[in-house]
């Protein structure tokens, strides 16, 4: 029976886009509006591979670096890295990054229902408080769960074991739903629960290991965790 349910961040309950779109939308930025929805996926793509990187090679830091680093390469690739008031635009509306607009309902449901409900995220815990008070979140979660605390970065299973070191919790009890197809194909490899939330309709990552569930979003979370 499923009694927590435990939730990557970025990109799952946080739009990863809303940093860039929301530049693109203030006046005089006419040539990063051209090009913001390609440089929010560089940026993405970038951020996720330095972090798989840093975690082989052992070679660990806060991911607030590996945010910065990755939106370098990608103002770099677009023509823009020359442009340091955008730089700091973007940095800062990346510690407000918007919530999917289902995440508040569909937390606050789970919570009124009895489940345990965590974050359990790369990001580095300022990143991920920031995130967490600008969507108005905090009152529906049970713990908000960094790497940091172990130095490594997600698909560790050092990571994965952080949920039941902070509720005591068999890993067939935790329902794991990750927007990241790699990041649920390691925790189903883990032993939990998971759901992939696959809000671009991609095809399901060729790794030893699939999700036991796929969603188009997070609305129905709720009734996937119901006995």
């Amino acid at each position: 029976m499923i009694k927590a349910c435990v939730f990557d961040a970025y990109g799952t309950l946080f739009d990863v886009a809303a940093a860039a779109r929301r530049a693109a939308e203030e006046p005089g930025r006419d040539a990063f509006a051209a090009v913001w929805s390609a440089l929010a996926e560089t940026w993405r793509q970038k951020q996720l591979q330095y972090s798989w990187i840093r975690a082989i090679a052992g070679a660990y830091t806060d991911f607030w670096t590996v945010t910065t680093e990755a939106l370098d390469f990608a103002l770099e690739a677009h023509d823009l890295g020359g442009d340091a008031a955008l730089r700091e635009r973007l940095l800062a509306l990346y510690w407000e990054l918007e919530a999917y607009r289902e995440v508040p309902d569909m937390l606050a449901t789970l919570k009124s229902e009895g489940f345990v409900t965590a974050i359990l995220s790369n990001g580095a815990p300022e990143m991920l408080s920031g995130a967490v008070e600008s969507a108005g979140i905090a009152q529906h979660l049970d713990a908000v769960l960094s790497v940091a605390s172990v130095g490594i970065f997600k698909p560790d299973a050092r990571v994965y074991d952080l949920v039941g070191q902070t509720f005591d919790l068999d890993r067939t009890s935790v329902l794991f739903v990750s927007s990241n197809g790699w990041d649920v194909a390691a925790a189903a490899g883990y032993g939990f629960r998971t759901v992939w939330v696959n809000r671009r309709g991609e095809p399901v990552d060729r790794l030893p290991w699939i999700p036991e569930r796929t969603l188009p979003d997070l609305s129905d979370i709720p009734a996937l965790a119901r006995p």
